[in-house]
């Protein structure tokens, strides 16, 4: 009997597939961002540990206290002094919220008299040091979700004491079992670049960027104010896979690149890096760099990282080496740019070649 060989380019299709997990159908619509349904899904790890004995990641680094309360619909007539805060501390609804459903825009001055609409929901108040992430998770619901609807924006920091608004079909996980609460909750690179922020209280300001390592950082880092302009490759190598559809099912949210293990994996512009570590099985080796102006890349299947959060680094420092980590069986890296939440093709940022 002969064994059938299978063609190389097939083999490349397959290996690369393999990091790109079912779409669309498999998890809910969200309002805000209809691509963002095609979006590589990442299994959050049960236990949230990191291998090792490393912090965990930063999404959880404080428990959420599930203490969300129903509101009801109902009408307010503001009053002499009142602002837009006071009045979702006296309902018990989100300024975000009350904002997005009377159309109000900054700096949200209000006027006596003025009638205001109070949006019925279930509204969880923000602790200190809780992220989106986890928030979304307490509740069994998309990161996403909360961001269309309280209408959450760049930086993405959420502040001690904030009231966000669920999305409907949200409940606390008292009582859901470990596996099952991973089998609900699943993480994208998109809620880690939005959602991994730990709240802070009023009038504090994010921790900045360090250009060397120190102390992993665990509080909400400052976002570089300006973006360079322009991207470098982070690595040269044959692409072995594109932006787009890939396969049934199966899209790309970036381009494959073929490597040696060991293949310095350069930042492909300067910027803070907003997460450094291996807790996400699909990618494992997962760096994601804040650049500013709302762009992120991302940079998957390192086999060590040389960076942390919190380190700001420049085009061209090495920031990992590249490997096979994560769900592929050949040493690649996972390339993504994304500006302002969605993921763009690299192909048309990055110099021809």
């Amino acid at each position: 009997m002969h064994q059938r060989l299978v063609p190389p380019i097939l083999i490349v299709a397959l290996t690369v597939a393999a990091c790109i997990p079912q779409a669309a159908s498999e998890r809910p619509a969200r309002p805000s961002d209809v691509r963002e349904n095609q979006s590589t899904m990442i299994d959050l790890l049960m236990d949230d540990r990191v291998a090792g004995g490393d912090p965990a990641p930063t999404w959880a680094m404080a428990s959420v206290n599930p203490n969300a309360r129903q509101v009801a619909a109902s009408r307010y007539t503001v009053r002499n002094g009142d602002t837009l805060r006071a009045v979702g501390d006296m309902t018990g609804a989100g300024s975000e919220a009350i904002a997005l459903e009377n159309g109000l825009a900054a700096p949200f001055t209000l006027v006596p008299g003025q009638q205001l609409i109070i949006p019925a929901g279930l509204y969880h108040r923000v602790s200190s040091g809780e992220t989106g992430i986890a928030i979304a998770r307490a509740y069994s619901v998309a990161w996403g979700d909360v961001i269309a609807r309280n209408a959450l924006s760049e930086p993405y920091i959420l502040r001690i004491g904030q009231r966000l608004r669920l999305p409907p079909g949200a409940r606390a996980q008292d009582g859901i079992d470990i596996a099952d609460r991973a089998g609900r909750f699943a993480i994208d690179i998109d809620a880690i670049a939005t959602g991994s922020q730990p709240a802070l209280a009023d009038g504090s300001a994010p921790t900045a960027a360090s250009a060397v390592r120190r102390a992993p950082v665990t509080t909400a880092i400052a976002a570089p104010s300006s973006f360079s302009g322009r991207f470098i490759w982070p690595m040269d190598g044959a692409i072995i896979a594109r932006f787009g559809p890939l396969a049934p099912g199966k899209i790309n949210d970036g381009i494959n690149i073929a490597a040696a293990a060991g293949t310095p994996v350069r930042a492909t512009a300067d910027g803070v890096v907003a997460y450094a570590g291996d807790q996400i099985g699909v990618y494992g080796g997962l760096i994601l760099i804040n650049h500013g102006g709302g762009w992120v890349s991302a940079y998957g299947h390192a086999e060590r990282l040389e960076v942390q959060r919190g380190q700001a680094v420049k085009a061209g420092d090495v920031i990992a080496l590249a490997g096979a980590s994560g769900q592929v069986q050949s040493p690649q890296l996972h390339f993504q740019l994304r500006k302002g939440r969605l993921p763009v093709d690299p192909l048309k940022q990055l110099p021809a070649r």
